[in-house]
């Protein structure tokens, strides 16, 4: 007989474990490890003397693989388009996430009524009722002579057969934690298994039918995508909708995208007749900021495009023992970095102050390459001078003290120097093919000249 171990496997992630435990040490999810046999291959090759079947199994060369050129469907909202990676291409199966209220719906509903004037697109809503999409509908001025087709069927088993009869181009599914796999099924919605087998079989569909499928889906409090990580990796795009409740500015951005760039990102602004795409913030971004002390001007690269954002730090001495450290929109700790960098090579005490850090309209970086801003803004509020007006910031900050330079630093000094900002802040190492308005700097040393007593 063939060999068998028993092992226990996490139906999150998959993470195995040789006994039973109750949180899973990879995902942290609670109660997910379940029991599973392992039967030993080799053995049973050996013993009942089985093969695999190769008969129906061919091996091609690439030159024989046919490959069919597939127009990407696109939307007409430009932001959607870039973020798709020029448009959402036939059989691909994307999911689009966020938190609850942000717009998912709302801006899916949108592109779905752009797409079919020339597409046919079935939209299925799980949450709301029909009546409930119509009148969504009517506040986006969709009009009812529209091409799009509606139902409110929540059976995964329904919507598939749907799906094999109409044969629609797109088929948009509100959202995947809402349906049941069939009318018998004992799984419960939004489980981990309906999660993951309803994954299963929309891939399936869209694969071998070629058919675009958009799916909206939850995210948990630590701002994951709801249900097993295998649904992330079966899909080809994983879509975050981002924004604050109190501004009006959505961002998508792209996470996983096997058909275009990740971390590509699109703007919308959220109104009273839904979704509005917002093509230049950078010009919204500019005409908001501050020139009061602790203002900086910083530039990110999301994607393709070079973002202008306003830092704003406050530094005031701490009355308490442990000073406080409240920031928002990055890591906490590269601000922690950069005060201990100053304190470390200009002696400036900010481990007795407390610092109060944001990035200005609710936007998150990640970017190395605003260090430079990140520093001049904390000097600024500390010295309680402004920074020279029209001024940005672009380079990394080196353990050392040292003012490091930046990738693609022509494409964001073209973007800064297209709002009239004429004082760039550089590394002195920075490589430039030619610019006028640049200021570099050596050191973090020669930063204090730019605040004179």
């Amino acid at each position: 007989m063939a060999k068998t171990k028993t092992f226990y496997k996490c139906t999150n992630c998959e993470n195995t474990s040789p006994r039973w435990i109750g949180q899973c040490p990879n995902c942290q999810e609670w109660n997910s490890f379940v029991e599973k046999v392992e039967s030993n291959l080799e053995n049973n090759f050996l013993h009942n003397k089985t093969s695999i079947n190769t008969e129906k199994l061919i091996l091609k060369k690439l030159f024989d693989i046919k490959t069919e050129t597939q127009d990407r469907m696109l939307s007409g909202y430009l932001e959607w388009d870039r973020v798709m990676g020029g448009g959402i291409l036939p059989g691909s199966f994307i999911i689009l996430t966020g938190d609850p209220g942000i717009g998912k719906s709302t801006l899916l509903l949108q592109v779905a009524n752009k797409i079919s004037s020339n597409k046919k697109v079935i939209y299925f809503s799980s949450e709301e009722s029909l009546q409930q999409v119509k009148n969504r509908a009517q506040r986006l001025d969709i009009p009812e002579n529209s091409n799009l087709l509606f139902s409110d069927q929540s059976n995964l088993e329904a919507i598939i057969q749907v799906a094999l009869i109409e044969k629609p181009d797109i088929l948009i599914l509100d959202s995947i934690q809402n349906c049941s796999l069939s009318e018998n099924s004992s799984v419960i919605p939004g489980t981990v298994g309906q999660l993951r087998e309803a994954g299963f079989l929309l891939c399936k569909l869209a694969k071998e039918n070629n058919i675009a499928i958009l799916i909206t889906g939850h995210i948990t409090k630590e701002g994951h995508i709801a249900g097993p990580k295998v649904l992330e990796h079966i899909v080809d795009g994983v879509f975050y909708l981002q924004g604050e409740d109190k501004w009006q500015t959505r961002i998508l951005r792209s996470v996983k995208n096997r058909f275009g760039t990740i971390q590509e990102t699109g703007f919308f602004e959220m109104g009273t007749d839904g979704m509005q795409e917002v093509p230049d913030i950078n010009r919204l971004i500019l005409h908001e900021a501050s020139e009061n002390p602790g203002s900086a001007l910083i530039s990110s690269i999301e994607g393709s495009r070079p973002l202008l954002l306003e830092l704003q730090s406050l530094c005031v001495t701490s009355k308490f023992g442990m000073p406080q450290r409240i920031i928002t929109g990055i890591d906490p700790k590269r601000i922690i970095l950069i005060a201990a960098i100053l304190e470390k090579y200009l002696h400036i005490k900010f481990s007795s102050q407390d610092i109060f850090f944001k990035v200005s309209g609710g936007f998150k970086i990640k970017t190395t390459s605003c260090d430079l801003g990140i520093a001049l803004s904390l000097l600024s509020s500390y010295f309680q001078k402004p920074l020279p007006e029209k001024s940005i910031s672009i380079a990394e900050i080196s353990l050392t003290g040292q003012i490091k330079p930046v990738n693609q630093i022509e494409l964001q000094i073209g973007e800064a120097e297209k709002f009239g900002i004429n004082k760039i802040f550089i590394s002195k190492s920075q490589k430039l093919k030619s610019s006028s308005n640049t200021i570099s700097f050596k050191n973090i040393y020669e930063l204090i000249k730019l605040f004179p007593e």
